[in-house]
């Protein structure tokens, strides 16, 4: 499995395209601005869907530049696609909607996408619909949890009571996985857990 990480947008939100080596197809991950860059990267893969790890407007901004194609979200954060005062972006000015998303995950989802066997966690706190996905032995994390530290909890639908105890479900994953977060640095849930627990 290759992942390529872009970094994108007005607060630097980290974008994946996750596919196997060889195949036509990938998954793109949180695609927060940029379009052109992410279809760069992608080269002549076709995307087989876009998986939102929640939808704040930095993680959803170039949802726009790929229509036609398949989008997953929880359904607790679909209202932030279609009502800009529940995505955030009037921090920055960004008062738009975005394209509706197509599927929706919940806990325990299994999807097999671009040959790609993914599992679903919900893990609400940053918002009510955040997911993780665990693909392959990475763990794309949104802003859930990132390297020492998570996101914040003070936006529409954000609980600290949630957050803590979506960070300590993942950390007791009995798993060893690399996380992959929204912002920042790659980090490991070794590595999380020797910082928390």
């Amino acid at each position: 499995m290759k992942i390529e990480t872009l970094t994108l947008g007005p607060v630097g939100t980290n974008c994946y395209i996750v596919y196997n080596e060889g195949s036509e197809e990938a998954v793109v991950i949180d695609p927060a601005a940029e379009g052109e860059r992410i279809r760069q990267a992608l080269e002549d893969k076709k995307i087989a869907a876009i998986l939102l790890t929640h939808g704040h407007f930095d993680h959803t901004g170039a949802l726009k530049d790929f229509p036609g194609v398949p989008v997953y979200i929880h359904p607790a954060d679909d209202i932030m696609l279609k009502d800009p005062s529940w995505h955030a972006g009037g921090m920055i000015g960004d008062t738009d909607a975005r394209p509706d998303a197509t599927d929706y995950v919940q806990e325990g989802t299994r999807l097999y996408l671009a040959d790609l066997p993914i599992r679903v966690y919900h893990v609400p706190g940053h918002t009510l619909g955040s997911v993780a996905y665990e693909i392959g032995d990475a763990l794309f994390t949104g802003d859930t949890l990132f390297c020492r530290g998570f996101g914040r909890t003070d936006l529409p639908g954000g609980s600290m009571a949630d957050e803590m105890r979506s960070v300590r479900r993942l950390l007791h994953l009995e798993k060893d996985l690399i996380v992959l977060p929204g912002h920042g640095e790659p980090t490991t849930l070794k590595a999380e857990r020797e910082h928390y627990l």
